[in-house]
Order: C-alpha cells, then sequence, then structure tokens
C-alpha cells in the first residue's frame, strides 16, 4: 500500500538520522551528554559513556593501523587492495560489534532454560498436562493410549493410573480445592474421578540400561515404560465417581468451572455442555460455532468460559449474566487450537495458522498483540507470575513470549532433551519451591519437566 511505504520510507529515515547522529557523537560525548542529561539515569548514561569509550579506543587503533599501511603503500605492489579489504573488514566487525554490545547492554536478560525431569509410562502420544491447584506436588497427563496418570512431581513416579474409558483421554484438569480429575474422552463422554493418592515416596526411581541400548524406535520405548510400570507398581482406577454423557461425537476437553461445582465440556459435535458436577445433570448446551471444538477453558476466578473451534473463532460465554452473553472473537485463518484466560481482562489465543494472539475482554475487534510463528499452535499456557506465554508447536519446538508479543527464547531441542515429535500441550506451575515451573508433553509419549529461571534486570 502507498501508506504503508511511506512509512517505512519515514522509519527508515529516522534510522538513519539516529545511526548518523551516533557516529557524529561518537568521539565527542558533550552533545549527547546535554540531550540526555535530562532522562537518563546516572548509571545508564555512565554506562554509555564507558561503551563508546570503547568504541573509540578501537576506532583509533584501526585509524593508526590503516595511517601506517598508507604510508607503507608504495612497497606493497599487489598485495594493496587485499590489506585494504582485510582493514575495511575489520572496521565493519569491530563497529557491528560494539553496536551490539550497546544493545544486548540495555536487553533485558534471557532466562535460563533446562529439562529436569522426565515422565515415562504412557503407551502412545499424550494430549495434555497439567498440574494440580492443591498443596500437593503433582502432575496430570491424558493420553491417547487410553488412560490418565497422576505423577509425583519431584521423584518422576506415577502414583495412580486411571483406565475408565474407552476411547482416547483427550484432556485432564484437577478440580480447584478438592482431590478429583476431571478428563475427556473420544467415548464421548467425560468423567470425574478420586485422585487422592497415597504419601508420596522420596525414592526417586533409577534407570535401568541392561541391554536398553540394543533396541531402537518404539520398541525401546515400550521396554522402558514396562519397567517403569513394573518397578513403580502403579495403582489403578478403573471407576469414576460421576460420568457425565450427552454429546455425540468426541469429547475434546472438560474443565472445572471457578467454584467446582459445575463442568464444562467441549465435543466435536459442535456444542459445549455445562454439567452439574454432583448430580451430573445438563444445565445448557452451548452452540454457535459451524465446527468441532477443539478446547474449552474456564475462568478460575469468575463465571467465564472460551470455547476454541476449527471455524477459526472462538466464543467466550458469560455466564454471570442470566441471558448468558456471548461474544466471538475473529482474527484467525485457520482452526483455532486453544484460547486460555491471561488474568482478568485477556484471553491469548493459538491456532494452526502459526499465530498467538492476545485480546482485550472488552474490546474484540482486534488483537492488542500479534504473535508470528514457523508452525502451527498447540494448547498454549500462560504463566500468571511472569506474564509469560509459553507456545507448544507441531515442529517439536516451545517458544516463551511475554503477554506484550516480545520474544523471550525458545527452549532447546536436541537428542538429549526435548521433545522428538510435536508438542501438544504446556502448563505452568505457580507454586513457589517446586522443582520444575513447566511442563511439557507430546507424541513422543515424553513428558518433561522444564526449570526456567526467570532472571530480573538489574
Amino acid at each position: 500500500m502507498p501508506g504503508d511505504n511511506a512509512n517505512k520510507a519515514k522509519q527508515k529515515l529516522e534510522r538513519g538520522n539516529r545511526r548518523h547522529q551516533m557516529r557524529t557523537d561518537v568521539t565527542g560525548m558533550s552533545r549527547y551528554e546535554s540531550e540526555c542529561e535530562g532522562f537518563l539515569p546516572t548509571e545508564q548514561r555512565e554506562k554509555l559513556h564507558n561503551l563508546f569509550g570503547q568504541i573509540e579506543k578501537e576506532f583509533e587503533s584501526l585509524y593508526a593501523e590503516n595511517q601506517a599501511y598508507s604510508l607503507d603503500a608504495p612497497d606493497l605492489g599487489a598485495s594493496k587492495p587485499k590489506r585494504a579489504t582485510q582493514i575495511s573488514q575489520k572496521i565493519k566487525t569491530t563497529y557491528k560489534a560494539s553496536t551490539s554490545k550497546i544493545v544486548s547492554s540495555f536487553r533485558n536478560p534471557s532466562p535460563n532454560y533446562s529439562v529436569v525431569r522426565s515422565y515415562r509410562g504412557h503407551r502412545d502420544g499424550v494430549w495434555e498436562v497439567s498440574v494440580s491447584r492443591s498443596s500437593q506436588p503433582v502432575l496430570g497427563t491424558a493420553s491417547a493410549d487410553n488412560t490418565a496418570r497422576i505423577w509425583c512431581i519431584g521423584t518422576n513416579q506415577c502414583l495412580l493410573q486411571y483406565i475408565g474409558h474407552q476411547g482416547s483421554v483427550n484432556s485432564m484438569r484437577f478440580h480447584p480445592n478438592q482431590e478429583l480429575a476431571l478428563t475427556g474422552s473420544g467415548d464421548q463422554t467425560a468423567h470425574i474421578w478420586g485422585a487422592h493418592v497415597s504419601p508420596l515416596s522420596q525414592n526417586v526411581v533409577k534407570s535401568h540400561s541392561s541391554g536398553e541400548d540394543d533396541i531402537d524406535g518404539s520398541e525401546k520405548e515400550d521396554v522402558v515404560d514396562d519397567m517403569c510400570d513394573q518397578i513403580q507398581e502403579v495403582s489403578t482406577l478403573r471407576t469414576p465417581t460421576m460420568e457425565l454423557s450427552g454429546h455425540m461425537g468426541v469429547v475434546v476437553a472438560a474443565d472445572w468451572m471457578a467454584e467446582g461445582s459445575q463442568v464444562i465440556t467441549a465435543s466435536w459435535d459442535r456444542s459445549a455442555i455445562l454439567f452439574d458436577a454432583e448430580t451430573g445433570e445438563q444445565i445448557i448446551t452451548l452452540t454457535g460455532h459451524d465446527q468441532e471444538l477443539t478446547d474449552v477453558r474456564a475462568h478460575p476466578t469468575q463465571r467465564l468460559a472460551v470455547t476454541s473451534s476449527k471455524d477459526t473463532t472462538f466464543r467466550l460465554f458469560d455466564m454471570r449474566d442470566p441471558n448468558l452473553l456471548v461474544n466471538v472473537f475473529q482474527g484467525h485463518s485457520q482452526p483455532v487450537t486453544s484460547a486460555v484466560f491471561a488474568g482478568s481482562e485477556n484471553v491469548v489465543s493459538g491456532s494452526d495458522d502459526r499465530t498467538v494472539k492476545v485480546w482485550d475482554l472488552k474490546n474484540m475487534r482486534s488483537p492488542i498483540a500479534t504473535i508470528r510463528t514457523d508452525s502451527s499452535v498447540n494448547r498454549l499456557a500462560v504463566s500468571g507470575s511472569h506474564n509469560c506465554i509459553a507456545i507448544p508447536h507441531d515442529n517439536r519446538h516451545i517458544r516463551l513470549y511475554d503477554i506484550h508479543g516480545n520474544r523471550i527464547g525458545r527452549l532447546p531441542r536436541s537428542n538429549r532433551q526435548g521433545h522428538s515429535k510435536m508438542v501438544t500441550s504446556v502448563c505452568w506451575s505457580e507454586t513457589e519451591n517446586t522443582v520444575c515451573n513447566l511442563f511439557s508433553c507430546g507424541f513422543d509419549r515424553q513428558v518433561l519437566g522444564w526449570t526456567i529461571n526467570f532472571q530480573s534486570k538489574e
């Protein structure tokens, strides 16, 4: 567009003026100091003076070297062009390094990442991972192997395996304040079941390597998973406390409403249903989406819920109003795979169109921030304490952004750490003094616990 080209040209001109100003004032700081005196803190101003002083010394050294070369030029003969090119290249390298040093000195430091836990036992891909909201440090997982599991975060041990579903378990969420779990399944039902686990053992399960290195691929994973179950003697649960039925298609997700007395489910039948958690009765069926639903999330403190769908939209259902207010958010060009609440005023949505968008609940017309990535986005999570968005991708990566859309980093992925197949879900642990504060799962059957050390800017 002509307007866009004009703006780009204007921005380019302004950047050129700033660069010219910087070059002009490299050896004379008085004018720069007078301009910055009023708004730069003393510490930052001194840091700038020091950095520009270092640049000045580098250029003086290069200048002296260049002068010496000029005096000796008649005797260099054919080597003159090569020598001049080397000096020119050295000047460019020094300038880039110096300016990069200035920029990095004012940038917020990136957090450190590391994988510190691995939870093995599922025999098929893991669809979702969630953390208990109670004081017990336990983790929940839902898998395509028709089971859900509860793990001890600190010892990697599987404490309980739920085998009550007849289809893939697509989601698992813990009750806000009771020892209950909620799972949604491909058998078209959602189950509420007891998540009480025995006292946590402090004995860390050690891996066995006899014969394991001679096995490759899925066979090796099966052997490891069988050994883990044999060593840990996993307890199993077959019967739910309550079975919630009413959908005509796969239940892709289910979540607890804020107070925990109601449950909301999302299905491939294009509807969501609000249930009474104690009686199992249907309260209301929520319709409006044109295609299958992909996820549902309830607000942690208010009677709000968001459903995401393959129809490229997500909907906000406000059940605080007796008339049930419904707001439709449009902005993605491909299926919306996840939409989660971020605080009391924002929703963050992810899509197969490779974007993540941050929305203001009071203004649905356009997102307040857009994050563009290189792969489809799956079930993301937002850390309330750090305002950090963790984004799982089809291409096996996990990226971190702040709530304003600024890139923080990417979690490492190699043969020794990270996922080897698509990452389906992530979740944060907001509890302090835990071994891990971020968890991820994927279709490589792995559930990983990460430590993200957020560093405050000094």
